[in-house]
């Protein structure tokens, strides 16, 4: 089968930097589904994954964990799904991606495809869908059925890939006023179409820009940039008891000091841990996807395609690489069919 792969671990220039392959297919086993990849989507982790470092690898690794395809096969184990039914997921992170035409994944992670989705409309979603919602809902606590409406939630870097999907869910689940920062004006204007109320200016301090802005404390804080830059800001901005979640790993010690006054509480989302940990609640994440899908056919939420970059190819993906490594991206980046 084709794929696209790396054996080092190189700047995303370097020829090398990933390859495409020639790969043997897998067979699906236990709870695995056989997926024919149709469409992917390049995430921030994709870049991480590649990133330069002493290492090589003696089979080919294969990134990728955004995928819409269509069930070739099931293991004897799975009962959630069967050949031929369109499918969405974000896959496992110890496990190869889905850059690839045919790609194993758990069913307890996999939901199905909305059926008024393209599948790179649909390739766009999972992974952020899965992070923002278990950062608002499961993390910080937020009511998805409007308990807490008209609360203010602020989304820093409501542009890119999870800040355009968490934007939505808090107007259009939560009702919650929602401040996203940005800079440039296209950003800005994709988080005002997508629902944000008001947006400010990520250049400046946070305090100075959500006042700036006319919102000067917010009750939530998704942070989708620069952990080390905007958590150690937060005390200034949030409401006492108010709540916080980072999906930026830290380069550095942080000082959280600033919380400590308003009791505010700060929380981690990684979306694989469930996969990664094999945890006993593995299954939410098919149940949150098959229930965004219902959303998404509802007209509730929207895909957040920002860029289709075309096949799925070597060559294609460092380009989808070096877009999202300088840093202005508007939305999802999506590659479809090999």
């Amino acid at each position: 089968m084709k794929a696209v792969g790396l054996y080092r671990y190189l700047p995303i220039d370097h020829p090398e930097s990933l390859l495409d392959l020639d790969l043997p297919a897998p067979a699906a086993a236990g709870r695995d589904l056989l997926v024919e990849v149709r469409a992917v989507s390049v995430n921030p982790v994709d870049t991480k994954q590649r990133a330069p470092r002493d290492e090589v690898e003696t089979s080919p690794k294969v990134l990728g964990w955004d995928v819409a395809g269509v069930v070739k096969a099931a293991g004897p184990e799975a009962t959630l799904f069967r050949a031929g039914d369109e499918v969405w997921y974000a896959g496992s992170i110890v496990r190869p991606g889905g850059n690839s035409e045919l790609h194993l994944v758990d069913e307890r992670i996999v939901g199905r495809k909305p059926r008024n989705l393209g599948f790179a409309e649909a390739a766009a979603l999972p992974l952020t869908t899965i992070t923002a919602w278990e950062a608002m809902f499961e993390r910080m606590c937020i009511s998805k059925t409007g308990a807490h409406a008209g609360r203010r939630l602020l989304v820093i870097g409501g542009a890119g890939g999870v800040g355009s999907i968490a934007i939505q869910l808090a107007k259009r689940l939560a009702r919650l006023e929602v401040v996203a920062t940005a800079s440039r004006p296209e950003s800005s204007a994709w988080a005002l179409k997508l629902g944000a109320d008001v947006v400010a200016d990520h250049t400046l301090p946070l305090a100075d820009a959500l006042k700036a802005a006319g919102a000067p404390e917010v009750d939530y804080v998704l942070c989708c940039n620069d952990t080390d830059r905007y958590v150690p800001q937060l005390g200034a901005v949030i409401r006492p008891q108010g709540r916080a979640c980072t999906i930026v790993r830290t380069q550095r010690p942080l000082d959280l000091s600033g919380l400590m006054a308003k009791s505010a509480s700060l929380a981690w989302e990684l979306m694989f841990t469930r996969s990664t940990f094999q945890t006993p609640d593995m299954i939410e994440q098919h149940r949150l996807l098959d229930e965004t899908a219902t959303l998404v056919e509802a007209g509730a939420l929207r895909t957040t395609l920002g860029q289709n970059l075309g096949a799925i190819n070597a060559a294609n993906l460092k380009r989808a690489h070096q877009l999202l490594e300088d840093g202005h991206v508007v939305g999802k980046l999506v590659l479809g069919g090999f």
